[in-house]
């Protein structure tokens, strides 16, 4: 029987443990070593450790955190796979930590770390896909497409609960929004040579997009450089 790769309970797992090491880190040496190396601290990242836009999104501050995050991507995650194909999926979720983090960075000075900025990329990408492909899902799009807002919504206001890092939420939305609206997959129909409708798949220039998102992506960092 063939196993299923599955790229979200592979992030699941590299998350966990991380968690794991963090928490050993703070036994062997007394406090979180992957937490000072990674997390998104703006002091560092003004001394160019630009990895703390990506890193931030596989680090937990308690199992609680970690739980309801890991719940989140195993709920959301493997529909997106499928949709998306792995790795179009994983830039997806890429650019969602890194515009949450980019976000957080540009409009907070706290610490903020977790998979949160991510995930909140792949429930903006849901929705892009629900209102592209609105024709085909028919009567079925504007409920779905009504639950991922409510989702949005309800999520954005808990986030407004202190110690919650909001900011990297909005980024995680813009990001994920970007991405899946101009490289997410969308379909239309068209005819075949008997004259019948088909539905096909449009061609999207996944990597060419992505490095424009690149580009823009260094070029809100650059802007808080310059007026730091």
């Amino acid at each position: 029987m063939k196993i299923r790769f599955s790229a979200s309970i592979v992030l699941i797992i590299i998350c966990v443990l991380l968690f794991l090491l963090q928490n050993g880190s703070e036994l062997f040496f007394g406090y979180d070593l992957l937490f000072v190396l990674g997390a998104k601290i703006n002091q560092f990242i003004f001394q160019g450790q630009f990895w703390r836009f990506l890193t931030p999104a596989f680090l937990h501050g308690s199992i609680l955190h970690l739980a309801f995050n890991m719940y989140a991507l195993y709920s959301i995650g493997p529909s997106l796979e499928r949709k998306y194909g792995i790795p179009s999926f994983l830039l997806l979720f890429g650019f969602g930590a890194i515009f949450g983090n980019i976000f957080s960075f540009l409009f907070s000075s706290s610490v903020s770390l977790g998979s949160s900025t991510a995930i909140f990329g792949l429930i903006a990408a849901q929705g892009v896909y629900i209102y592209q492909n609105r024709l085909l899902l028919g009567s079925a799009a504007t409920p779905l497409l009504r639950n991922v807002l409510t989702m949005v919504a309800i999520n954005l206001v808990l986030g407004l609960s202190p110690g919650i890092d909001n900011w990297g939420h909005l980024g995680g939305l813009v990001g994920g929004f970007l991405y899946a609206w101009f490289a997410g997959p969308s379909y239309g129909i068209s005819e075949n040579m008997f004259g019948e409708n088909v539905v096909i798949r449009e061609n999207k220039k996944v990597f060419l997009i992505s490095g424009g998102l690149l580009l823009l992506a260094a070029m809100f960092v650059f802007l808080r450089f310059q007026f730091t």
